[in-house]
């Protein structure tokens, strides 16, 4: 993706080398569902992942001083920061053609752990959006676990491609379309329950394809493939499958692989927000 020499960012809070504190909070990122998944078909690995995770917590509260970045660190921030840029002006201009106002996130870039409005997270939380805050949290080291430890192929659009994701969650919380579906989750059954966020979940990757759409003077061959390797990495069989070598449709809350990149590729090839009701399409 072209980004050297554009805007960057100033909605950012670069706390990577610095300590958080805290334990998981639940939901949220791919990590975190894999370590649930271990420990809810895997009863016996319980004790194991509560070790691990344990450990993270201690050893985040434990970092000292703040760590100097290297400069690979730094040119990634900075990558993330043009990346959020490209979001703040393609919503900005989405909502303002549809009679909205669009507040921009701020963006999180942490290490080992972090706190927000939403509770306490180390990395194994993966990314994720925060509706307390308005913040999107991203460990950046994430992206070498996208690739090394769920087969994505990695590449800095890839890295887009969550930052996106996490931003069209902003986006449904601007919209009320978060508050409603939280609504409809009460009094469901957990698998009710679930159908809603694979919708919520869909969604945010369709915002996250709208978006590519709207920035597609800055892409590079092979950009779009490394999003949809992403979306591909993540589905909630392709992970369920890897983890635990058993897929239970009933539990999904993110999609299966195809779904993700069905719904990116629909925003990417539409670049309309009115073609993402994943509800209609998913739930009737």
């Amino acid at each position: 993706m072209k980004w050297i020499g554009n805007r960057q960012s100033d909605n950012v809070e670069d706390r990577r080398g610095m300590s958080g504190g805290g334990k998981v909070v639940a939901g949220g990122g791919i990590i975190a569902i894999a370590f649930f998944l271990i420990k809810a078909f895997f009863p016996e690995a319980a004790p194991f992942v509560d070790t691990i995770q344990n450990q993270q917590s201690q050893q985040a509260q434990q970092s000292g001083e703040p760590v100097e970045l290297t400069q690979e660190q730094k040119e990634i921030g900075d990558f993330a920061k043009t990346v959020l840029a490209y979001t703040e002006d393609t919503w900005g201009q989405i909502f303002q053609e549809n009679g909205m106002t669009y507040e921009d996130p701020k963006m999180v870039l942490f290490s080992d752990a972090v706190e927000t409005a939403c509770g306490n997270a180390t990395s194994a939380s993966g990314p994720f959006y925060c509706p307390g805050d308005n913040k999107v949290y991203v460990d950046l080291e994430f992206m070498k676990e996208l690739k090394s430890r769920f087969g994505a192929e990695g590449g800095d659009f890839a890295t887009a491609y969550v930052i996106a994701h996490e931003v069209g969650h902003h986006v449904q919380n601007l919209m009320g379309t978060s508050d409603k579906v939280r609504q409809l989750q009460r009094g469901r059954s957990e698998a009710e329950a679930n159908k809603l966020s694979v919708c919520l979940e869909l969604q945010a990757d369709f915002y996250a394809g709208v978006w590519a759409h709207y920035n597609q003077k800055y892409l590079e061959p092979g950009d779009i493939e490394e999003a949809l390797s992403a979306a591909n990495a993540v589905g909630d069989d392709a992970i369920q499958s890897k983890m635990t070598g058993d897929v239970q449709p009933d539990t999904f809350t993110h999609g299966t692989s195809e779904q993700r990149m069905y719904w990116f590729k629909k925003g990417y090839t539409s670049g309309d927000i009115k073609q993402g009701d994943t509800f209609s399409a998913l739930l009737n």
